[in-house]
């Protein structure tokens, strides 16, 4: 049968006879008919259509339809199977079109009030209207490939820090969203920058979108991780830091470092993600988003301090980028003020709460302090791990505060529990030595008191 060119009162009447021939048909389809995308004419008969299949699981009669639309539809007979192709492809065709028009319709009244991230979405609704096709996994067909394939698959790509790999049951997966939590000056920003540096010398071309720091700055931090000198050493070493970083680019992947504006949405990162690959002609593999608390939601009018709220919309919207896209994600959220004490971190422990922990895939808590930074310490704690039993467990990493490299530990190095527990052993013996009745004192024997609390906690 050839393609349909328009669809005139003829066209859909066929439709109607097709649906009306075979129930299975219909079903099939019934995800996508809509009476709005009929004519007049029909759209009491396809009303009746959905409505009675809804409540009978049964397509009406001709009888009833002519009774209840007042048309005359006549099954068509000896339908074959090419003949079923043929119209579930057209009539596919004929919904998503219908959709389209509709959207663009609506759309008048939201591009003059300059609202264009629904009508992004509209179009991008009914672009996606279809039939079912993906009909699931056959469990007992072929294990051994099913197997194989999730192998191949899943945690398929390292984090560049095997610590963390093994937590992860051995990287982080594609379409999935991980949260690295942290107070103020924890280091968020820092893990990412050496995200960005471990990815793109893997070979994958990554997007690190910042909110907040400048390019330049990223840029200047990224020169020192990938060079070797320190932050201050960089510009007095230009010529060789010029040269360090132009031979690592070889066998690289690709690095693009964006500034976008505090309360910028998905839509704008995936306008960007587009406008980026066409210029460059390279798809992208890998976004880090610097970070999530700072972004609004597309369309929903939300009050900027209803966190809760606000941040619920941005994960979802994120992470179906993360999806839609295939992209390894990674970006950040600040821990609240409950977390300054703590040494151990919880969900309650996120800002704004726990709709973003809800959605993200891998929560991870950034824990520091003054003497693991001395000692170049850090320690992340898994609070949320969808894909592995990580949840509960602690890496502990190395950090460079010259080049701001984290790194594995190496054999032999101290880790962070023993260094904060020699700071606090050191602490304990200096605050017994202090008189009570001195101010400063009840001070330090206050903090003492705490510091012999959290060594009893940890069994120590």
């Amino acid at each position: 049968m050839a393609d349909i060119k328009e669809y005139n009162e003829e066209t859909q009447e066929l439709f109607l006879r097709f649906l009306l021939s075979d129930k299975d048909l219909f079903a099939r389809c019934q995800n996508i008919v809509k009476p709005e995308y009929f004519n007049l004419k029909y759209r009491k008969a396809v009303d009746l259509f959905v409505s009675h299949s809804t409540k009978h699981n049964a397509i009406p009669t001709a009888e009833q339809v002519s009774a209840v639309a007042g048309i005359q539809l006549e099954p068509i007979p000896n339908v074959t199977v090419d003949h079923h192709n043929w119209f579930m492809t057209e009539f596919e065709t004929f919904c998503r079109h219908k959709a389209l028009e509709k959207a663009i319709i609506e759309s008048t009244d939201l591009l003059e009030k300059q609202d264009y991230g629904t009508v992004e979405n509209k179009i991008k609704e009914a672009s996606q209207v279809g039939l079912v096709k993906d009909l699931g996994l056959d469990y007992f067909d072929n294990p051994k490939e099913r197997l194989e394939w999730i192998k191949a698959q899943a945690g398929a790509v390292s984090t560049g820090w095997k610590g963390i790999d093994q937590k992860l049951y051995g990287g982080l997966n594609r379409g999935e969203m991980t949260i690295f939590a942290g107070g103020s000056g924890a280091g968020k920003s820092l893990f990412l920058q050496n995200f960005a540096v471990n990815w793109v010398q893997a070979g994958f071309n990554v997007v690190y979108i910042s909110l907040e720091l400048s390019e330049q700055l990223i840029s200047m931090r990224l020169d020192s991780m990938v060079s070797g000198y320190g932050v201050k050493e960089v510009m007095r070493n230009i010529d060789d830091v010029d040269l360090k970083v132009r031979m690592k680019a070889k066998g690289a992947g690709k690095l693009r470092v964006k500034q976008m504006p505090n309360g910028v949405n998905c839509n704008d990162i995936r306008t960007f993600l587009r406008e980026y690959e066409i210029a460059s002609g390279e798809k992208v593999d890998c976004l880090l988003v610097d970070y999530l608390d700072l972004m609004m939601p597309i369309s929903q009018k939300v009050s900027g301090g209803d966190l809760f709220i606000k941040d619920k919309y941005v994960s979802e919207e994120l992470r179906n980028l993360a999806t839609e896209r295939d992209l390894l994600f990674v970006t950040a959220s600040q821990l609240n003020r409950g977390a300054v004490e703590e040494i151990e971190f919880d969900h309650h422990h996120i800002a704004g709460g726990i709709s973003k922990v809800q959605t993200a895939d891998n929560v991870v808590g950034i824990f520091t302090s003054n003497a693991m930074r001395e000692k170049g310490r850090y320690q992340i704690q898994f609070m949320k791990t969808r894909s592995s039993s990580g949840v509960g467990t602690k890496v502990d990493l190395r950090f460079d505060p010259d080049t701001l490299r984290i790194e594995d530990l190496q054999e032999g190095d101290e880790d962070a529990m023993t260094i904060t527990t020699s700071s606090l052993v050191d602490q304990l013996k200096r605050g017994n030595t202090i008189k009570a009745e001195d101010t400063e004192a009840k001070d330090t024997i206050g903090q003492a008191m705490n510091m012999r609390e959290f060594l009893k906690k940890n069994d120590l």
